[in-house]
């Protein structure tokens, strides 16, 4: 099974565990979760395979996942974001964030999440294991529907879409 690195409330390394424990014993551990846009401003996101252990069949952004104890981050997000959804795409940090929050029976997500933009016009190639279908959505389009359908987006993916410092942080106006 995979292992994430567990961190302090300032992101310092303090260890690593598995994966699966993490999310049900909410231990804080280090995420990462990349939007990517087309040049008609458009966002990617992607819908969870129904089978993943937590927040399975839901929409999310273009691409999440966590780095593996000794990898860098920005590496990581490299590597997933062509595994996930086989874009090859110039990436930004453009600020992190520690949330905590239940997404499923017993399942938390306590992350330090780094958040990752980019631009490719190029439609994804998914990896069945981890996202069954995807499309690309303008941020005014995306927010209604968030409000109108909640609980079919993952809950990190609507903290980040309906914190207006965020949004300015990704450069989304969705006005």
């Amino acid at each position: 099974m995979a292992s994430v690195i567990v961190v302090d409330d300032k992101d310092n390394e303090i260890g690593q565990c598995d994966k699966e424990v993490a999310h049900k014993q909410a231990i804080r551990h280090r995420a990462f979760s990349i939007f990517i846009f087309n040049t008609k401003g458009e966002l990617l996101i992607q819908k969870r395979n129904p089978k993943k252990y937590h927040s399975g069949g839901l929409w999310s952004n273009s691409c999440c996942s966590h780095p593996e104890p000794g990898e860098k981050t920005d590496d990581a997000a490299y590597r997933r974001l062509g595994e996930e959804i086989g874009i090859n795409c110039t990436l930004i940090e453009v600020f992190s964030f520690p949330y905590f929050t239940k997404v499923g029976e017993d399942i938390f997500e306590h992350e330090y999440d780094h958040v990752y933009s980019g631009i490719s016009d190029a439609d994804p190639i998914l990896n069945q294991h981890e996202a069954v279908d995807y499309t690309w959505i303008n941020a005014t389009d995306l927010l209604l529907d968030m409000t109108a359908h909640e609980a079919k987006y993952t809950m990190w993916f609507k903290m980040i879409m309906n914190d207006s410092k965020y949004l300015e942080l990704l450069n989304i106006n969705p006005y």
